[in-house]
């Protein structure tokens, strides 16, 4: 690549146009590009990268878009960079324009102009330019693909910042690592570290997550055995974690089934004792009602006999409405035990004909039962739901097997039809590339013939106006040639005649007293007069300006005939005597031809590039046919292997729904079933309970009617009088009579004297005692329910472990493969001792060439004193592979190179920087790199040294190269001749440029 100009416009510090000719600097070899700080260096090095990659380097990339713009540009002066330059032998042009905030046209404000760019090759046949491309994706793939490099390889080989080499020098592995990776394009061997790392932590994850499920299924059977069971101490990844799980989980189960025995047995023994405690309180709440009944009684009597003498009188009118009322309260309990079983029975009516005839003649602990026993059943769907999901699955396999069948059958009809016509299509392409190879060549004949004819051409065309253009220069000469010879003729004539009157002339300035001009004679007696037409020297002098004007006239018009003349004889020596419509025509012709013989030979790119097509279509679709032969092959024993898995799930799926259809429609069904179950039991527990008091209601009733004198209930209530008479014996009756019956027949009770005549009872210590009773029944019942539901959950959660457990398996084993595969790459195995990298190690070789590219000028630089080394020695607990060593002769030991001074590590660095050119250089494909530039660092050398690396940059010559050094250092300018100063000012900084001469 070689520089050969840059014109800069309204570009960084620059506000108006520069240009710098760096074929007139690199003529030299080495020349400076100096300055003031911030007059604007390393903008020209700055405006170099823009043009080639749309970007200015390094840490300047945020510098993009309108910020390149100068901010002492005129506001209608667009911001423009041009680059001249060869590389890989074509000259080419390239144009940048950034985007731009111009003035609106029309109206105040400004309006955003897109950023735009041109590509031109120099085309050397034609003599000009040629437009190549406009778009920014296109130019810099070209000049990426033309240069081999990147913008961060171009900065590094060609814009050399030393600054960047020295930390380099005294950087890690680490960073050199980043750095060479860069240069060198190694990202491929770090994206296998990427991909063996990120494979590693996808298997990683997926046995973590395996473990993670397995470890919940371990906490789910802990709550489900509460104190039984112990989770694993263990985590996610830790080795022995199956097992673990697996010991836990037999254990728990062992515990949950000895515990459920012994919940069954505590339920019976709960329940036998409720009876018990039930049928006690019944009988002190009897006792206590009798006692306070007879209590009652007395007080009553007593009062009554104080009243007893006013009532007799209606005692025996009202004794048998008395003693059916004596019987009205039990009536009318029983009337209300009656209706509450009424409707309990129709509520347990009702529930039972929901259910099937199974259940018709079970009782309330028959219909629990069975409602518990379809729990549990409901329970155990869930590996059926399992089955139903893997048969919809293997029915969309079998669909997708179906499709691709079909894909591939219609692939290997439509290549078998293009493969058909192939040899057709293939020959017909090849005869359009012969005949457009041969317009090519005829074309480049024509080419040949064609400048020549156009130049004849154009010669005649002048020949033929210069023909006229003599004729007409001729005219003119000859009638100047007779204007000067009349204006001569003319101005001898006025001469003369003046000369004849002159002494009229000289008389008209004599004065008395003052001497003649001519005699010297101071008295003129007769002094000459002037005659009609006396010419005086003004007119005289006006003649002969007349005439040297016509004389310059003549001059000129033969001056002009001597030029035609001769432009005649050059346009008449190059065309001939070949007439113009001649020649024109035979220009015409052979145009018309080279037009045909281009237009026809152009397509010759697009010809090959349809054969290397079609031949990429052959083989692709030949190799699309076999692929879809070989697939079609395996896909029948992957169908029948789906087919033998549909039948297997089918008899599992149809023997856990039991008919329903599906497991969803097996679960409503239980779930249902289970409610109506439990609704059953409930209201056939409650009918018993309200026939049992009916029954109780019904004895008391017919006790009651006995005791006051009746042979039935049935007649107590008959002879219960209606409202009107109650009421109208309730005027006549006094209260006495009636508490006096009522006491009476609740003392006549056999029942209640003999209650009276027991101690007192006890009724807070009876409904303590059964309401204990009830609740260590129903605390039975729930912990041997518990105990069912906790064997059935830990069966299922062990099965489903024990399947965790043989799918984890073969994941455990990829993941251990794979992440001794990916340590060993990453330089964390113990079987990589250095802790090298994979990119590391190829990385290393890269340095070792740079080390020794970089010795070969180390060495002259130092006087033999330093050369550099790799080192793949590990430096403490780092890793190995990226080490850089120094080599002192003069101490002949080896020491790292962040000891070297200021001076040395410049040069070191310098040294470094030209070695790694050169070797990205021969990476890049050998591209050719004429010119480079050397940023700063050379203040820190002293005279010696300095000449001993402007020796060794002198020498690059060798090689064809122009150095360019951009530097502060004074001395540098007595000792570069060609140089580019960069002048700051008010108004923006300015390019001057001097040569080596």
């Amino acid at each position: 690549m070689r520089l050969h100009r840059l014109d800069i416009t309204a570009f960084g510090p620059f506000g108006g146009t520069q240009s710098v000719d760096f074929d007139a600097l690199s003529a030299a070899g080495l020349f400076l590009l100096h300055g003031p700080t911030g007059a604007g260096k390393t903008s020209v090095l700055d405006a170099v990268c823009y043009a080639l990659y749309g970007a200015v380097p390094g840490a300047r990339q945020s510098g993009q878009g309108i910020t390149l713009r100068s901010d002492h540009a005129a506001p209608g002066t667009r911001t423009s960079v041009t680059l001249d330059l060869t590389v890989a032998g074509r000259r080419l042009e390239i144009t940048r324009q950034p985007p731009w905030e111009r003035p609106k046209k029309r109206g105040t404000g400004t309006t955003l102009d897109k950023a735009q760019s041109w590509l031109r090759e120099y085309d050397a046949v034609a003599g000009a330019w040629k437009d190549l491309s406009r778009s920014h994706q296109e130019i810099g793939e070209e000049v990426t693909q033309l240069l081999g490099m990147s913008r961060e390889q171009f900065c590094q080989v060609v814009l050399l910042p030393q600054g960047d080499f020295a930390a380099f020098l005294r950087a890690d592995a680490e960073k050199r690592g980043r750095l060479l990776g860069k240069l060198f394009d190694t990202h491929r061997f770090a994206e296998v570290e990427k991909r063996l790392a990120e494979r590693r932590r996808a298997t990683e994850a997926d046995v973590r997550e395996g473990d993670a499920e397995l470890l919940a299924d371990a906490h789910r059977m802990q709550q489900a055995a509460g104190d039984a069971m112990a989770p694993p101490e263990l985590q996610p990844g830790d080795p022995g974690l199956a097992d673990a799980v697996l010991s836990a989980a037999a254990v728990a189960r062992s515990t949950a089934r000895e515990q459920l025995t012994v919940a069954e047995s505590g339920l019976t023994a709960a329940e036998s004792g409720q009876h018990a405690a039930d049928r006690a309180l019944d009988d002190v709440r009897e006792l206590a009602r009798l006692q306070r009944r007879f209590t009652e009684a007395r007080e009553r009597a007593r009062r009554l006999e104080e009243r007893s003498e006013a009532h007799r009188q209606t005692q025996a009118r009202l004794e048998r409405s008395r003693k059916a009322e004596a019987v009205a309260p039990a009536l009318e309990l029983r009337e209300a035990a009656d209706a509450e079983h009424q409707r309990a029975a129709r509520a347990e009516t009702r529930a039972r004909a929901q259910l099937p005839d199974a259940f018709a003649d079970a009782g309330a602990a028959g219909l629990a039962a069975a409602a518990r026993r379809a729990t549990e059943e409901l329970g155990g769907l869930e590996s059926a739901r399992r089955a139903e999901q893997r048969l919809t699955e293997l029915t969309g396999e079998r669909a997708d097997l179906d499709r691709q069948e079909r894909a591939d059958e219609d692939v290997l009809a439509e290549t078998e039809t293009w493969l058909a016509d192939w040899e057709t299509v293939r020959s017909a392409l090849q005869e359009r590339i012969d005949a457009a190879q041969q317009a090519a060549a005829l074309a480049e004949q024509l080419a040949v013939r064609r400048d020549p004819a156009r130049q004849r051409l154009t010669a005649a065309r002048l020949r033929d106006q210069l023909a006229g253009d003599t004729d007409a220069a001729q005219r003119r000469a000859l009638a100047s040639g007779e204007a000067a010879l009349k204006a001569r003729a003319h101005w001898l004539d006025l001469k003369e005649q003046r000369l004849t009157g002159i002494a009229a002339e000289l008389a008209a300035s004599l004065k008395d007293g003052e001497p003649c001009a001519v005699c010297g004679a101071t008295a003129h007696p007769a002094p000459a007069r002037k005659v009609a037409g006396h010419v005086d020297r003004a007119a005289e002098e006006r003649a002969l300006a007349d005439y040297q004007r016509a004389e310059e006239r003549h001059a000129e018009d033969e001056q002009r005939l001597g030029t035609v003349r001769e432009a005649l004889a050059a346009a008449t020596a190059e065309a001939g005597d070949a007439p113009t419509d001649q020649l024109a025509a035979e220009a015409d012709e052979l145009e018309h031809a080279y037009t045909r013989a281009r237009r026809d030979g152009s397509a010759l790119h697009a010809l090959r590039e349809d054969l290397r097509a079609a031949e990429e279509e052959h083989a692709r679709r030949t190799a699309e046919g076999q692929r879809a032969a070989l697939r079609t092959a395996s896909r029948v024993a992957r169908r029948d292997a789906l087919d033998r898995e549909r039948a297997t799930l089918e008899r599992e799926l149809a023997q856990a729904t039991g008919g329903s259809g599906s497991v969803a429609a097996r679960a409503a069904q239980l779930e249902r079933q289970t409610a109506l179950l439990t609704d059953a039991a409930d209201a056939a527990r409650t009918a018993e309970d309200t026939a049992q008091r009916l029954k109780d209601a019904d004895a008391r009733l017919a006790d009651a009617a006995y005791r006051a004198g009746f042979d039935t209930p049935r007649a107590a209530a008959d002879a219960l009088l209606d409202d009107a008479a109650h009421r109208e014996l309730q005027r006549r009756l006094d209260d006495w009579q009636t508490e006096q019956a009522a006491v009476r027949a609740v003392l006549a009770e056999a029942d209640t004297v003999a209650a009276a005549a027991q101690p007192a009872a006890d009724l807070a210590a009876a409904e303590e005692a059964a309401a204990t009773a009830a609740r260590r029944v129903r605390e039975a019942a729930s912990a041997r329910d518990a105990a069912a539901r906790r064997c059935a959950e830990l069966d299922r959660l062990s099965a489903r472990a024990a399947t965790a457990v043989r799918r984890l398996a073969p994941l455990r084993e990829e993941y251990d493969r794979v992440a001794r595969l990916a340590a060993l790459a990453a330089g964390t195995s113990a079987d990589n001792g250095r802790r090298m990298r994979l990119e590391s190690y190829v990385l290393a070789a890269r340095l070792e060439q740079v080390a020794a590219a970089a010795t070969v000028r180390l060495t002259r630089m130092s006087s033999g004193r330093y050369t550099l080394v790799h080192s793949d020695d590990r430096t403490g607990r780092g890793r190995s592979g990226l080490g850089l060593h120094v080599v002192d002769a003069w101490t002949g030991r080896e020491r790292d190179t962040a000891t070297l001074s200021g001076g040395e590590t410049f040069f070191a660095s310098l040294a470094l920087a030209l070695g790694l050119a050169d070797v990205v250089t021969d990476e890049a494909g050998g591209v050719r790199l004429d010119t480079l530039f050397i940023d700063e660092g050379f203040g820190s050398l002293d005279d010696q040294t300095l000449d001993e690396v402007l020796d060794v940059l002198d020498a690059l010559r060798e090689r064809d190269r122009s150095v360019g050094i951009v530097s502060h250092v004074a001395d540098l300018r007595r000792r570069v001749h060609a140089q580019l100063e960069v002048v700051k000012g008010r108004s923006g900084s300015t390019l001057r440029q001097r040569g080596a001469g």
